[in-house]
């Protein structure tokens, strides 16, 4: 059996690996997550005269609230008037104060995207001249806090449960169906049920707090829970919950009726209940896709469809393994060696259908193959490809222990019934015979326990049926940390959308930008830096042309250790001549492009030996000041 398959799976994984690279060399639009792509005025410019408004651009629609967009002024008070508004296709503004002093403006902004994920960032500009500020940025970060940990851990668990919950369900009635009367297995499903609606409820109260204010005192607020149920991601919390009423259905006759019928009537039933478990297994898969990645952006049409396959096949998969292990660990009753291996050929065909709906959905949220490395939504996918060619590793040391499984239900078994009947016999005749029959019944009955002991004994003394536990353990072990990296995935912008974003930043600010080449007597300064914070490291260049006394052209370079252009949102340059204690003279330059900065008429005093200090900003909290001294003059 092994060699007819091995062929097979090698002439899939071909014919996969040549659709992925035929799909990642197709270019294509930006498919989710909202970003960032320019903005007016824009970041770290300084305007002659203060604006009427600030608008921003995002590379999709979003949602706005009252408060999404904000303008604060040196002292940290709030200079926007009325409400933001939708300026056209996917620029929104707010307007501004009339008369606004000279200083350095903060804007802040907090949206939801289409695919249901706040994003939210901040940039300053000035007006007139640069000035300190007392305004800090480091909290603009979406989803964080106590409600953003906690909404995680609601995404983690609703998932968690609606794996256990659908693959638990679906081990018993297509592998095992004598697991339908097993305690352990019943309160394994029940639990998915139970986690699964009780992480839908915690996101929902949390929802509205978590796209907004991040407080946790606003949770039980019925009005942003009102302005929850009339969005997307609300309507698919409230869907998720009706049918997960139809589960509790569908639990209820599995583990009840089912359970109690004879084979002859299980065949009817058995059909029904799948029919009606796929049913509402796929819809409870929809309302993932309905409202995230899968729902927005390019060929929407196509990939909820594919994120219900795929959501399916893990749930059979790791669902079905779960209760694998419950049968192994925990059940009294022994499980046969053909249930192992029915749900051995399920798990195949599951994990088929998970790699040729992960390599459309690969393609579709990365675009390129240097987004899998330039990206942190390809970074983390490249994890989970890791654990999933991991976990079908250990999977294939299970399908061997299964095949060399022996089947060791016994006909002990079916003692015990007889015993209890036995017991059950004395225990009736004991109203004739007295405290004799009473105390043989009770014999009876300890026999009965310690044949149960003794058969689980002989079937764990195994070294098969040992060995198969050991690894579906270890499968279990690498599933856990799989779905937690799954679930931060779900919540990472798509390597795709942030490239394009990247690209969109660099073609608007070059329309307006030039490019000088170094003449003769320029001064180049290199300077590696680290900020401490992830992704943190590359080069800093800066140029000074002609690098003499009165106005000079200076230009700043940020690349990372590759070469390639680093995005990042801040430079600022100081110039200390410090033999004459002169400065240190602030220089904010314009941003031209994608890791390039530029400054005009740079006004040097004096000749010398001048510290060129630079400060690189990486993110809102990481940045770091390099210096360098340069002979001016």
């Amino acid at each position: 059996m092994t060699q007819t398959i091995a062929p097979r799976v090698r002439t899939l994984v071909l014919l996969l690996l040549a659709a992925c690279g035929l799909l990642l060399t197709t270019a294509g639009p930006a498919s989710a997550h909202a970003a960032l792509t320019g903005s007016d005025p824009q970041q770290g410019v300084v305007v002659d005269k203060a604006p009427d408004q600030v608008s921003l651009t995002f590379s999709e629609k979003v949602a706005l609230s009252s408060g999404s967009l904000r303008v604060l002024d040196p002292k940290g008070k709030a200079v926007q008037q009325g409400k933001p508004f939708e300026v056209g296709g996917t620029t929104y503004g707010v307007k501004l104060h009339s008369g606004l002093p000279d200083g350095t403006y903060t804007v802040t902004y907090q949206v939801v995207s289409a695919d249901s994920h706040p994003v939210a960032g901040a940039y300053t500009f000035s007006v007139g001249a640069p000035s300190t500020t007392s305004v800090s940025v480091s909290g603009e970060t979406a989803g964080g806090g106590v409600v953003g940990w906690l909404y995680g851990f609601g995404r983690y668990m609703s998932y968690a449960g609606f794996i256990v919950l659908v693959g638990g369900a679906a081990f018993v009635l297509g592998c095992w169906q004598r697991g339908a009367g097993v305690k352990p297995m019943q309160r394994l499903v029940v639990g998915g049920w139970l986690t699964l609606t009780s992480a839908t409820l915690l996101l929902l109260l949390l929802r509205g707090s978590y796209t907004g204010s991040g407080k946790v005192g606003d949770v039980f607020d019925l009005d942003l829970l009102g302005n929850v149920l009339q969005t997307k991601a609300g309507a698919a919390l409230v869907s998720r919950l009706l049918l997960l009423a139809a589960a509790a259905l569908f639990i209820s006759v599995l583990f009840g009726a089912y359970d109690k019928r004879e084979d002859e009537e299980k065949r009817d039933l058995t059909f029904g209940l799948a029919i009606g478990g796929t049913v509402v297994a796929a819809g409870l898969a929809a309302s993932w896709a309905m409202a995230e990645h899968a729902s927005v952006g390019l060929q929407a049409g196509i990939a909820m469809p594919v994120d219900v396959v795929h959501l399916l096949a893990v749930a059979t998969w790791l669902g079905g393994l779960t209760a694998l292990l419950v049968a192994l660990y925990r059940s009294d009753a022994p499980i046969e060696s053909a249930a192992v291996r029915r749900f051995s050929q399920v798990a195949f065909g599951s994990v088929v259908a998970l790699v040729a709906t992960g390599v459309y959905q690969s393609w579709r949220q990365l675009g390129s193959w240097s987004a899998f490395t330039e990206t942190r939504y390809g970074q983390l996918l490249l994890v989970k490809i890791g654990l999933v060619a991991l976990l079908v590793g250990v999977a294939f040391v299970s399908r061997r222990w299964t095949a060399q499984l022996a089947d060791t239900v016994v006909r002990q078994n079916k003692r015990a019934p007889q015993k209890e009947r036995v017991a059950a016999s004395a225990s009736g005749s004991g109203k004739s015979k007295g405290a004799g029959s009473k105390r043989a019944a009770q014999l009876a009955r300890q026999q009965a326990a310690m044949d149960t002991a003794r058969q689980k004994r002989t079937r764990d003394a195994d070294p098969n049926r040992f060995g198969l536990r050991r690894s579906v353990l270890a499968e279990a072990g690498v599933a856990v940390v799989l779905l937690a990296v799954t679930t931060v995935l779900t919540q990472t912008e798509p390597g795709r959308t942030e490239k394009d974003a990247k690209a969109a930043k660099a073609a608007s600010s070059s329309s307006s930008s030039s490019s000088a080449s170094a003449g003769s007597g320029a001064v180049t300064l290199d300077m590696s830096f680290d900020t401490g914070g992830t992704d943190g490291k590359g080069v800093v260049t800066v140029d000074f042309d002609p690098a003499r006394v009165g106005g000079n052209e200076m230009h700043v370079y940020v690349q990372r250790s590759n070469g390639r252009a680093f995005d990042i949102p801040e430079v600022k340059v100081a110039l200390t001549l410090e033999a004459k204690k002169i400065g240190p003279l602030a220089i904010t330059p314009d941003r031209i492009s994608t890791g390039h900065w530029s400054a005009s008429n740079v006004q040097i005093p004096m000749a010398g030996d001048w510290k060129v200090a630079v400060t690189v900003r990486t993110s809102d909290i990481d940045q770091t000041t390099v210096s360098k001294n340069a002979q001016i003059g």
